[in-house]
């Protein structure tokens, strides 16, 4: 009887073992099972990828493109653009040259786009915009031909080269203008790339602070920072947690409310100075607001957790027995520390100074609120160029300087420590 029930059993396992003929087909089954599990997963996370497309990768790449992409002349002087694209630039163009442009003045006139004309070539041209809306208004008064003489007569700048230069080079739908005078460059009328006059060049000065500034509170929140999350490491667990509350609590705090605090204490009657003349320091109140002392001193402040919590996420990972057993093979404190324990701690240190210095390039409110005319970063001149100035081209411009900047910096921290490597927390 046992040889009979147990025949069944070794059959149907025999009959599952895969052979040549079917082995084919349970491929392809475990491939459709595989896409299905993949197709589910992928399901599950399309509307948070969705979110972050809509919300953040989409207005990004917007914004970028405005860096290279400027229709506003192609777009309202098509006529010009066409005539002088095959103008050399030696002397001024010809009586179709002249008849196009009157043609293209009419029209911005009845459209009402003549600001916008002028607007895009002031950039190049300082107060030309009221020239161009004046000699728009005019052209409907030059109804024949010679265009040359009457529209030279309705303003003199058409007269000169250097607007029909301007023209013809802002006439291409894909630019590098605002790339290059976020640089303070220039394309000259022969093409050539130049520096621009000094009066002009601002905007080096800027992103060269911008990257000082950063670089700057980087390296005293990481003087500051490291010690202190030595102590954290090392520390009980119950003072520990206390510890880390008190670097949190600040963390948690608004940065305007953060900023303004240091408003208040920095000020020349404010409690810092006060406390200076009672200690007879000084008989002057120290010039700590509106400098750069206010500005890095808030920054620090405000960045210190940033940096701190990688540095001591790492070091809490790290086994006290490696620092024994240095000690205990005749290593002393500083040969220790230096040949075993920091670089143990580096992708800490790499993460938080990464974070800090990233985030420190974008900072707009504390160098506004207490930082000084010369110490404005690149944001305080982003967001007049978007709010005030409806310059796109230069935000989007300046906005990319900074976005490469920060890609160099993650593929440099990559090849060096790994950003799988990152600890946050």
């Amino acid at each position: 009887m046992r040889g009979e029930l147990e025949a069944p059993r070794a059959f149907e396992t025999a009959d599952m073992v895969p052979t040549p003929a079917t082995a084919p087909h349970l491929k392809r089954q475990l491939a459709m099972a595989e896409r299905r599990g993949t197709l589910r997963a992928f399901l599950l996370i399309l509307p948070l990828l969705l979110f972050i497309f809509i919300t953040f990768a989409a207005p990004v790449v917007l914004l970028l493109t405005r860096a290279v992409y400027d229709p506003s002349i192609a777009d309202t002087l098509p006529r010009t653009v066409a005539a002088l694209k095959d103008w050399d630039g030696a002397e001024l163009p010809g009586e179709e040259a002249f008849a196009a442009l009157v043609a293209d003045l009419k029209s911005v006139q009845e459209s009402n786009t003549a600001a916008l004309v002028g607007k895009r070539l002031n950039y190049e041209i300082p107060g030309v915009r009221s020239k161009i809306i004046s000699s728009a208004s005019k052209a409907a008064d030059i109804a024949q031909a010679p265009y040359k003489d009457q529209l030279i007569a309705t303003n003199k700048i058409w007269g000169d080269k250097l607007i029909w230069t301007k023209i013809k080079q802002a006439g291409n739908r894909v630019t590098d203008y605002y790339l290059l005078r976020s640089l303070d460059l220039e394309r000259g009328a022969d093409g050539a790339i130049a520096a621009v006059n000094k009066s002009q060049a601002v905007y080096v000065s800027v992103l060269g602070r911008t990257f000082y500034i950063s670089a700057l509170v980087t390296l005293i929140t990481l003087v500051l920072a490291y010690p202190v999350a030595m102590m954290l490491a090392h520390a009980p667990p119950r003072l520990a947690n206390i510890l880390l509350i008190f670097i949190l609590v600040p963390f948690w705090t608004s940065l305007l409310v953060r900023t303004t605090a240091w408003f208040v204490l920095l000020q020349d009657n404010g409690p810092i100075n006060d406390l200076i003349h009672y200690l007879n320091i000084s008989e002057q109140p120290l010039k700590l607001i509106f400098s750069r002392f206010g500005t890095v001193t808030a920054m620090v402040h405000i960045q210190l957790p940033f940096t701190l919590l990688p540095i001591y996420s790492v070091m809490k990972g790290i086994s006290p027995s490696y620092v024994r057993a240095a000690r205990s093979l005749g290593g002393g404190p500083l040969y220790t520390f230096f040949r075993i324990y920091l670089p143990l701690s580096l992708p800490g240190i790499g993460a938080g100074c990464l974070l800090t210095f990233i985030l420190s390039l974008g900072y707009y409110i504390t160098p506004a609120l207490v930082g000084g005319p010369s110490d404005q970063m690149v944001s305080g001149v982003i967001a007049p160029a978007m709010n005030l100035e409806n310059n796109w081209g230069k935000a989007s411009a300046l906005s990319a300087i900074l976005l490469i900047v920060t890609m160099v910096l993650f593929f440099v921290y990559n090849r060096l420590v790994g950003i799988d490597k990152v600890k946050l927390g």
